[in-house]
């Protein structure tokens, strides 16, 4: 039984603002600081919009079953961009992070959902993303998706859930966090999916917000490339970012 507590209380503690605050200045933390939310951004968010609008392009008209075809009709994406169309799953010694799922507001309710759940992102401004492909966390992110079904079209892409995703942006899941020795070489990046967004791709997208009581823009976070990366080579993140 204790073992069982400690083991959900490991899950859920990097969420639990109290102890993470305190931990924060208690361990030497590889911490990512940005002077204001507002600045928070790598790039352009145009510049995501155009990548993920070519990219979902090329899915749509040409249907791809390899991430390499994909690349070679994009000659024009660089690698600061979204270049992260050739992950492979391997082993690793550090927990990883989920960044695709469901979109929820501050008040909207996540407890159920997130026990035993190490897959939550927080934004900046509050809001989550449950990146959980098992449990409850799957079948709400089904649920939604298949509520804001639009005729024939797909509002988000369920196949994430599965070994098989038709989106090869959705790569989240694998990558690490960083540490002193492991520098961060790829960065989280807050884009809201605008409203004109092309109807017939957002099949592509790997989120799906929870309620539609306000309406608001579809919240996503993309990886960002800080460097090139070299082949064969881990993708590190940083999960604790500091707005001053």
């Amino acid at each position: 039984m204790l073992r069982e507590l400690r083991r959900r209380w490991g899950s859920y503690k990097y969420r639990f603002v109290p102890w993470l605050a305190l931990n924060l200045r208690r361990q030497r933390r590889t911490l990512r600081y940005v002077p204001e939310s507002s600045q928070d951004k790598i790039i352009a968010d145009e510049d995501v919009f155009e990548t993920l609008l070519k990219t979902f392009k090329a899915l749509f008209i040409n249907d791809f079953s390899r991430q390499a075809d994909i690349l070679a009709l994009l000659p024009e994406v660089k690698c600061q961009y979204l270049e992260l169309l050739t992950v492979e799953q391997k082993r690793s010694k550090v927990n990883s992070c989920n960044h695709q799922g469901t979109v929820y507001r501050k008040h909207e309710p996540i407890f159920f959902q997130s026990l035993g759940n190490p897959f939550i992102f927080r934004c900046i401004d509050g809001v989550l993303i449950d990146g959980n492909d098992k449990g409850l966390s799957r079948s709400v992110f089904r649920s939604c998706s298949r509520r804001d079904q639009l005729g024939p079209f797909q509002m988000s892409d369920e196949s994430w859930l599965t070994a098989t995703p038709q989106n090869p942006l959705a790569v989240g899941q694998y990558v690490n966090n960083c540490s002193h020795e492991k520098a961060a070489n790829v960065c989280y990046q807050e884009f809201d999916v605008p409203r004109h967004f092309p109807v017939e791709l957002k099949q592509y997208l790997p989120n799906i917000v929870y309620s539609h009581d306000v309406e608001s823009h579809l919240r996503c976070v993309v990886l960002v490339t800080l460097r090139d990366i070299k082949q064969g080579e881990e993708l590190f993140s940083n999960y604790y970012t500091v707005v001053s």
